[in-house]
């Protein structure tokens, strides 16, 4: 488990190098642009190349990098281009309302797939025909789109929820949950339909298998063979659809924050990607693929716990 842990762990420490590399030279390649960009088009020839030595733009590519790495490492993400802020201050801010997001959506879709799939697999009937309209509504339907109905609906029509806003879970747990109720509902739909298929389509093929009549023939309850064989059987094929829902989910958020107006990294992504401010786009690059990693990495774990053959391949 040791050896699979530490592949998992440095396959996504790989993964995280490639992405903010390939970021930070897509970003930072055209070093008098940027400094043009910042001082602004009035600029001279001496004032924007003066500004590419104070902004260190004048170094070699991967030199940058690294230098930029080293001190991300430390926690320094540079300083925003126009407000002078430091980047890690901007996320700190910020980070709570993305992860409450995405951590309860990430949880919710997780449990709710498993048991709707494994429901739907073992009951048939009107619950299968339910999860498969509900699969097709959720994949016709875009995020924006129900995000604004619910919105209208419950805030706007009968007024039992906030719209917008953000409240801190450490100055209210209720207003937290409230503020968080819409947003995180919009993103379940699409996700929870997508993984209970999956989950469902693993526990029909793993109840079709000939030891699960064994089991049964033996006197075993359906329940246990259910939940401690068939499903610990299914359970790769599902893990591995929850890990890839992750990036969906970031990718939701983005959208989902702008609409209710929620102070998170999305936003911030967004307004920092209009006004070009490069070091807060890096920086809110990094952290999404910290979490994509950090979830992937925690996905495998549960994996390869419920799956040995995975820790072996």
């Amino acid at each position: 488990m040791f050896k699979f842990a530490a592949r998992s762990l440095l396959t996504g420490i790989a993964l995280a190098l490639v992405v903010t590399a390939f970021t930070f030279s897509l970003v930072f390649s055209k070093g008098e642009s940027i400094a043009r960009q910042v001082l602004g088009t009035s600029a001279s020839a001496d004032q924007v190349e003066i500004k590419i030595g104070e902004l260190g733009l004048d170094d070699p590519l991967p030199a940058q990098y690294l230098d930029w790495l080293v001190h991300a490492l430390r926690g320094d993400f540079g300083n925003s281009f126009y407000s002078g802020e430091p980047v890690a201050q901007m996320l700190a801010v910020r980070v709570e309302v993305t992860l409450s997001i995405v951590l309860i959506a990430f949880v919710m879709t997780a449990v709710l797939s498993v048991a709707v799939g494994v429901l739907a697999a073992v009951r048939g009937g009107w619950v299968d025909r339910a999860l498969q309209f509900v699969a097709v509504l959720g994949a016709a339907i875009p995020q924006f789109i129900l995000a604004i109905a619910l919105a209208y609906v419950f805030a706007i029509h009968l007024r039992v929820l906030p719209a917008t806003g953000y409240v801190s879970a450490r100055d209210d747990i209720g207003g937290w949950l409230a503020t968080l109720i819409l947003p995180v509902t919009a993103i379940l739909v699409g996700s929870v339909a997508g993984a209970a298929q999956q989950f469902r389509g693993a526990m029909l093929d793993a109840l079709e298998k000939e030891y699960i009549n064994t089991l049964r023939a033996r006197g075993i309850s359906e329940f246990t063979v259910v939940t401690r064989h068939a499903l610990r059987n299914a359970a790769a094929p599902g893990m591995t659809v929850l890990s890839l829902q992750t990036i969906a989910l970031l990718g939701g958020v983005v959208l989902i924050e702008r609409i209710f107006a929620l102070p998170g990294i999305g936003t911030l992504a967004t307004e920092s990607a209009f006004r070009g401010d490069l070091p807060v786009v890096l920086g809110t690059v990094t952290f999404t693929v910290a979490v994509v990693v950090v979830i992937n990495f925690a996905a495998s774990m549960m994996l390869g716990w419920l799956n040995p053959k995975v820790r072996l391949s």
